[in-house]
């Protein structure tokens, strides 16, 4: 059974801010549990997977999708998601085993992820070639950098802030974030307002603890706000038996007969939700027939 979280999108200070926000519980902690991710691991993955849904949100048709790439040089090794238009959330870390701590017990997301390295976002929107940005890491925290990535790849002031907290037993407590985007026109005194609401935000995850509903959580820092419009985000990968046999059949013959000899069949692991596709010995023999008659 798929947990659907709720996406609000807001306007605030009399139109002049854009907000997404999102609780992202459900599927973050779907996510750690598939990949059996430690702590840290789990907040890396949770924290980008919550942007990455936020970025789909404005997507217009379900087939158009955002890929997300974060290769740190951390000990989390790559972090790749991907979400779209229809709210669908799927990703996978490199090392889902980190569990950096600091002294005063929060986790250590930004030494995890590294920031000798880049964000890579690529948005699939159904044109002739897809909108690809790339920006480097700064603290590797995640909400730092993207806030980053939206100032130095698409020129929009953004604030940007999400969270995930881990429980003793591993599940996510809470999970979530908000991006703030200032529109065109945006006046020196809205900028302040926001700088001011920024610089006195609680963290992430204690906002979400006392307001699990995006939109409350909305109205508790920008009381003016209107709720403009409201999607529903899962996570889901979508990965199937058939897509892995159009791969397998660009094989190499001589890859294929080596597979029917020594090992009787093939098994595929989707590296997004580990989901086993097994292909029996008639199966490859079928597709190597193919690949002779064509």
């Amino acid at each position: 059974m798929e947990n659907t979280n709720n996406l609000i999108i807001a306007e605030a200070l009399d139109g002049a801010v854009r907000i997404h926000a999102v609780n992202t519980k459900a599927m973050v902690n779907e996510a750690s549990a598939i990949h059996h991710c430690e702590p840290t691991s789990a907040a890396a993955l949770g924290r980008t997977m919550t942007v990455a849904a936020i970025m789909a949100s404005d997507l217009k048709y379900p087939k158009e999708h955002v890929d997300i790439n974060i290769n740190g040089g951390g000990p989390c090794g790559v972090i790749r998601v991907q979400a779209d238009g229809e709210g669908n959330v799927r990703g996978t870390i490199g090392n889902p085993g980190v569990h950096l701590v600091r002294n005063d017990g929060h986790l250590e997301v930004g030494m995890g992820v590294g920031t000798n390295g880049t964000i890579t976002v690529m948005r699939d929107m159904g044109l002739k070639e897809p909108f690809t940005g790339i920006s480097p890491l700064q603290t590797g925290e995640i909400g730092d950098d993207f806030a980053y990535y939206y100032a130095v790849s698409e020129q929009t002031p953004s604030v940007v802030a999400v969270g995930v907290l881990v429980g003793v037993d591993h599940s996510i407590t809470v999970a979530g974030g908000m991006i703030v985007q200032l529109l065109p026109g945006a006046s020196e005194e809205v900028i302040s307002k926001v700088e001011e609401i920024t610089q006195h935000m609680r963290p992430m995850t204690e906002l979400l603890q006392q307001y699990p509903d995006p939109f409350d959580l909305v109205k508790a820092l920008y009381p003016d706000a209107k709720k403009m419009g409201e999607k529903s985000t899962r996570w889901h990968c979508g990965c199937s038996k058939q897509h892995y046999a159009s791969k397998i059949r660009t094989l190499p013959a001589s890859d294929l007969q080596e597979m029917i000899d020594q090992d009787g069949g093939a098994e595929v692991t989707c590296g997004f939700c580990n989901t086993h596709h097994h292909f029996s010995k008639r199966e490859l023999e079928y597709f190597l027939e193919a690949k002779k008659r064509a």
